[in-house]
């Protein structure tokens, strides 16, 4: 039912933004199947979220017999997604040129932290290193203390996957008018750079500074942040426009002449330390009670448990139990084409045979390839 239905993907199985990927295909409906290394059949967790939705072939890719099993399934594709380094894909016979030249409707999904080019290229890295190269970890985090790590959000998600799931949506599109395929390239360095347009804007119009702790959205200004509560518990305040800056006092109950005017940068540090001190005599639930669904721009700091049954996420579904699993649901929404999760995330190899044969492999070349060991 959802809007990618008939969509073929071929995912090369890897880690983080690459199945994050794979999902965000079979969410919408797309047919996405992982190829697994065969010496892993068998493993794998129902539970892995980042897995959901998808069938699985082992396969090994080093026997002839395997790696053409491959390039058969890649023509039958419409999209690829792999994330190995530079290289690897072209030493298994299974580069873009190969699969170009025998499916030129291909759309090639490459997913690196450096890129495909570029002195860095084959040097190994995580999502920490490849935001800290883009720009993004040296603008967040206090500015006495060392940046702090925003999980694995930007690079291997934001700056990772969802370009890659843009550039492999955009291509085909473009497929529709030209026929042909691409290469898509997309690395976390270049897409965590492409996250921080915003940013570069407000420094060249001189509303930035490089100094973490300083800014508008930072957590430098006492109206855009996070609060302790008396009960240990969080909360977190955007009043940026003056009206929302005005609430925000009035809630809090806050007359002092130090908070303005809004933008005086000066006032900031004292300012946060009093509003500091406002918020630490309340609990985080009569904060709630007191501002939530207010223009103030608020809202509780919510653990990984207690965000799936907040009110407002539970009334728009926003999170689902799946086979025992809660767990986000698919995003964004659609108004005809509403997708779905297709299933929980396989085990290893266990839908060989099945795939092969809804792909169009005939009986008999399956049962070669098992009895050559290379399903």
């Amino acid at each position: 039912m959802g809007p990618l239905a008939g969509i073929r993907v071929i995912e090369m199985a890897g880690l983080g933004p690459g199945p994050f990927c794979a999902m965000m295909l079979s969410d919408p409906g797309a047919e996405v199947v992982r190829i697994d290394r065969l010496s892993l059949k068998g493993k794998g967790d129902r539970a892995n979220v980042l897995s959901r939705g998808r069938r699985s072939l082992a396969l090994d890719l080093k026997s002839p017999a395997g790696a053409e099993t491959a390039l058969a399934m890649i023509d039958r594709a419409d999209a690829l997604i792999e994330g190995f380094r530079p290289g690897v894909m072209e030493r298994l016979g299974l580069g873009p040129e190969v699969c170009l030249e025998r499916n030129p409707r291909l759309v090639y999904g490459r997913m690196t932290g450096w890129g495909q080019s570029g002195p860095l290229a084959k040097a190994a890295g995580h999502d920490i290193n490849y935001i800290s190269i883009g720009g993004a970890l040296g603008a967040m985090g206090y500015a006495d203390r060392p940046p702090a790590p925003p999980l694995n959000l930007i690079g291997d998600f934001g700056g990772g996957a969802m370009y890659l799931l843009c550039g492999i949506l955009a291509a085909l599109l473009e497929r529709n008018h030209s026929g042909h395929g691409q290469v898509i390239d997309a690395a976390m360095t270049d897409g965590t750079a492409s996250l921080l347009s915003a940013f570069y804007g407000l420094m060249a119009m001189g509303m930035w500074t490089t100094e973490r702790h300083s800014n508008r959205l930072d957590g430098g200004a006492p109206f855009y942040g996070s609060y302790e509560c008396a009960d240990g518990k969080y909360i977190s305040v955007g009043s940026l426009e003056p009206q929302f800056y005005a609430l925000l006092l009035e809630k809090a109950g806050v007359e002092d002449p130090e908070f303005e005017p809004q933008y005086a940068q000066e006032n900031w540090p004292a300012a946060r330390g009093k509003l500091a001190a406002v918020f630490r005599t309340r609990s985080r639930e009569q904060w709630c009670e007191l501002m939530e669904g207010t223009d103030v721009c608020f809202a509780p700091v919510l653990d990984l448990a207690e965000a799936p049954v907040h009110p407002h996420n539970k009334a728009r579904e926003t999170f689902v139990e799946f086979e025992g699993v809660v767990q986000p649901a698919p995003a964004p929404r659609f108004s005809r084409t509403q997708g779905e999760i297709q299933s929980p995330a396989a085990l290893i190899g266990e839908h060989g045979e099945q795939v092969l044969a809804d792909w169009g492999f005939e009986s008999e070349r399956i049962a070669q390839l098992k009895e050559a060991n290379a399903i």
